[in-house]
């Protein structure tokens, strides 16, 4: 089960970078190129979402049928790994909505500089005639 936060763990920072060096100031020309890079790689890589919706529905699923350790009946192992399993989930629940979010604030970021050169576009062709 490990090996799904693995790879969203990955994912995750596959797409921490790309927003950084999305919003990073460069050239004109290598920074239109990128744009295009990755907008061409979005549309494959939405599998993020519901990929991690399903494993938030998981960890719901699992937190609702989880067994209860809070009485004097558990002995102190039972209740550090209660507490253990509860830490993970919600690491895990983070990690599922910063995957989300970054691949969000990713399309939105090159979906407003592809509309910031069409406006450019634009302009310039008002200001050639």
């Amino acid at each position: 089960m490990a090996l799904q936060w693995m790879i969203l763990t990955y994912v995750v920072a596959a797409e921490a970078a790309i927003a950084i060096l999305l919003t990073l100031p460069s050239p004109k020309p290598l920074k239109s190129r990128f744009v295009s890079l990755i907008s061409l790689a979005l549309q494959p890589s939405l599998f993020v979402v519901p990929f991690s919706v399903f494993q938030l529905l998981d960890i719901y699923w699992k937190n609702e049928h989880r067994l209860m350790c809070t009485g004097e009946i558990c002995t102190a192992s039972e209740r550090d790994r209660y507490e253990k399993s509860i830490y993970k989930a919600q690491r895990n629940v983070i990690l599922c909505l910063a995957a989300c979010l970054l691949y969000w604030c990713i399309y939105r970021v090159c979906k407003y500089y592809k509309e910031i050169q069409s406006i450019e576009e634009v302009e310039k062709r008002y200001k050639d005639q």
